[in-house]
């Protein structure tokens, strides 16, 4: 049986996903941005009020994701301070200017989250050698990669994933994610043989989790 996380952007979004079947939180603002590192005092308010895993996304801001030395100081000092707030794990990714894989960065990173579990986000899209790019994202320590392909969809990057999926071996999880919902994960699911797929399940244009999507997205990875 897959699992489902939920990109919630407030409070609100992630209690949804969890009343919905919801297996994870990935909780982050900027939405319009893709995602950047939360409110400290809104994930502490979350903490209390979830049960199901919290991961938190450090990213300082929307864009490119090569970091100046000051950018990568407040990212550490971010994770530092969301550590201590009993989350479940960390959701970041950063590259070179070439779009391969910072790995110096990225492993200071994950020493300071030890011994909970990282996520290398959709940075991982912007990559040119997906290989590569694979083999050095698990050298860092990375648990999971949230990834729609290298495509601008899950659905246009279904090759792609399901090649990542398969040359992991299970050394990695492969979580597809971008575009996901309801109406295409079963495909996404049986084509890629993934465990883990991630979306915001919005569908009103909002910007808050709908709740009969998660039920959907949820019944349809059982």
């Amino acid at each position: 049986m897959a699992k489902i996380e939920i990109a919630s952007f407030n409070r609100r979004a992630a209690l949804i996903a969890e009343e919905n079947g919801a297996d994870r939180i990935e909780f982050c603002a900027g939405m319009e941005v893709g995602g950047t590192t939360p409110d400290t005092d809104d994930v502490i308010a979350l903490r209390k009020e979830l049960d199901i895993d919290l991961n938190v996304m450090i990213r300082p801001r929307g864009g490119d994701f090569v970091y100046s030395a000051e950018e990568f100081e407040q990212m550490k000092r971010a994770l530092i301070r969301l550590k201590e707030q009993h989350v479940d794990g960390f959701v970041f990714g950063i590259l070179n200017r070439d779009n391969t894989i910072n790995m110096d960065q990225n492993k200071e990173l994950i020493a300071l989250a030890s011994p909970l579990p990282c996520t290398f986000h959709r940075a991982f899209d912007d990559v040119t050698d997906i290989d590569a790019a694979l083999e050095d994202v698990i050298s860092c320590g990375f648990t999971t990669i949230l990834t729609s392909g290298c495509e601008p969809d899950v659905m246009m990057g279904l090759t792609n994933l399901k090649h990542l999926v398969h040359r992991a071996e299970g050394r990695i999880v492969i979580m597809p994610g971008g575009g996901l919902r309801s109406t295409n994960v079963d495909r996404v699911l049986r084509e890629t043989a993934a465990v883990y797929f991630h979306s915001s399940a919005i569908t009103d244009g909002g910007n808050t989790a709908v709740a009969q999507e998660v039920k959907e997205l949820k019944e349809k990875v059982s």
